[in-house]
């Protein structure tokens, strides 16, 4: 039983893959979407405010593509780490001992993400009060994460 428990860690594989077909994909999915954008732009070469605006929205929103496709990277390196091989070379601020350091890492990434979006909206904006509620929100799923993180280095 020892032995069927002890190799049952490598189920995690399923996982370990999973997130990383998946930050592959999101990642040249947004690397598609940027040469696609400049291409467009180029192509219609029409120099305006709102065009502006809208190739800096596009922008964000791969931005935000790279962004989840760096949270799936992590997790699948840290789930990696944690329980197949924890002797890969990675940086330093990329090495994952405990399941506590996966979950800090990806902490910090999310508060990324979650500003990239708000900032998106703020592009976006046309006045309408719903923002204020969203960045409110997006503040206090912030706060309560920074004191989590906080709280657990105590």
């Amino acid at each position: 039983m020892q032995r069927l428990l002890s190799s049952s860690r490598y189920l995690v594989i399923i996982a370990v893959a999973g997130t990383f077909l998946a930050a592959l994909t999101l990642l040249l999915y947004g690397g598609i979407s940027v040469v696609q954008l400049i291409a467009d732009t180029v192509m219609h070469a029409e120099i305006s405010g709102k065009t502006g605006k809208m190739l800096v929205l596009g922008f964000i929103e791969s931005i935000d593509l790279f962004l989840l496709g760096t949270v799936f990277f992590i997790i699948s390196l840290g789930l990696y780490e944690l329980f197949i091989d924890d002797t890969l070379e990675l940086p330093h601020w990329l090495v994952i001992h405990t399941l506590d350091d996966l979950k800090n890492k990806l902490i910090g990434v999310i508060v990324v993400v979650m500003s990239v979006v708000f900032l998106g909206h703020v592009v976006q904006w046309h006045g309408e009060q719903e923002l204020i509620w969203l960045g409110g929100a997006i503040a206090l799923v912030t706060a309560g994460l920074t004191y989590f993180v906080g709280s657990k280095k105590k």
